[in-house]
């Protein structure tokens, strides 16, 4: 059974390169060329565990009972197909099983690291609106900085507003997340003076405490210089909260 639903999408060159499954350009990938990618690196057992996962998750979409025999698969992953391929893995079952943001929430809060990092990765391809915000918020939170490099990926440079979306900047330059994790951060910190009022507060702690300034620091700050409109770009559908439209209010 095939499980074929979107479009690769070509490179500049005409050919769409093989995915990176180890990092968060899974949430970039075309899935279906994921898919075939992935199927091509598996040896024979994997690959008949991974058909069989996606056309049990395809048969039984969805949240059924206590728990739905693809999560069980999700559990199941680094150990059939090896932890380079477990990622993606995942990901793909949650397209097979058409997980919605309620059942890749129930995934996430009940799941292991490895599956919440998955289901980030999940979002850009199967959440289209922002209700699936908190998954990222709640990841914001933690310390696990591979959590925090797939939080950061696409979905919150859509849907994250820009008070929420600059302290995840600044949380991955506390952390060590390299900023190439951050999606669409030259078009989001272009002209952006507040982040660079942040940044520059940053650094001026970090210098005051005799501590190095992380080098990724000064590449967004000079983002913030950037030539652009006067303000950041807000995700598409952010407003100011009283209605102005304007897309953020005072920062603190």
């Amino acid at each position: 059974m095939t499980h074929r639903h979107t479009t690769p999408a070509p490179s500049p060159g005409g050919t769409t390169p093989a995915p990176d499954s180890t990092s968060s350009a899974l949430a970039l990938a075309p899935l279906d060329v994921l898919h075939d990618h992935i199927r091509s690196q598996l040896p024979e057992p994997a690959r008949a565990w991974f058909r069989q996962a996606l056309d049990e998750a395809a048969a039984h979409p969805g949240t059924h009972g206590p728990i739905s025999v693809w999560e069980l698969r999700l559990a199941e992953a680094g150990r059939r197909c090896g932890g380079p391929h477990a990622d993606a893995v995942r990901l793909l079952i949650l397209r097979a099983a058409r997980a919605d943001p309620t059942a890749l929430g129930r995934v996430y809060f009940q799941g292991t690291a490895d599956e919440r990092r998955a289901v980030l990765y999940a979002l850009p391809h199967l959440v289209s609106g922002p209700d699936a915000l908190p998954l990222v918020e709640d990841a914001l939170r933690t310390n696990d900085t591979r959590l925090l490099a797939a939080a950061v990926g696409p979905y919150a440079a859509r849907h994250l507003d820009a008070h929420a979306w600059r302290h995840a900047v600044l949380k991955c330059l506390f952390t060590g997340v390299p900023v190439e994790a951050v999606a669409d951060l030259a078009i989001r910190a272009r002209a952006d003076t507040e982040l660079a009022r942040m940044l520059g507060d940053y650094a001026a702690e970090r210098t005051a405490a005799d501590r190095p300034v992380p080098r990724d620091l000064y590449r967004v700050l000079a983002l913030t210089d950037s030539a652009g409109p006067a303000g950041p770009v807000p995700p598409p559908h952010a407003t100011h909260p009283h209605g102005t439209g304007h897309p953020h209010g005072k920062e603190s």
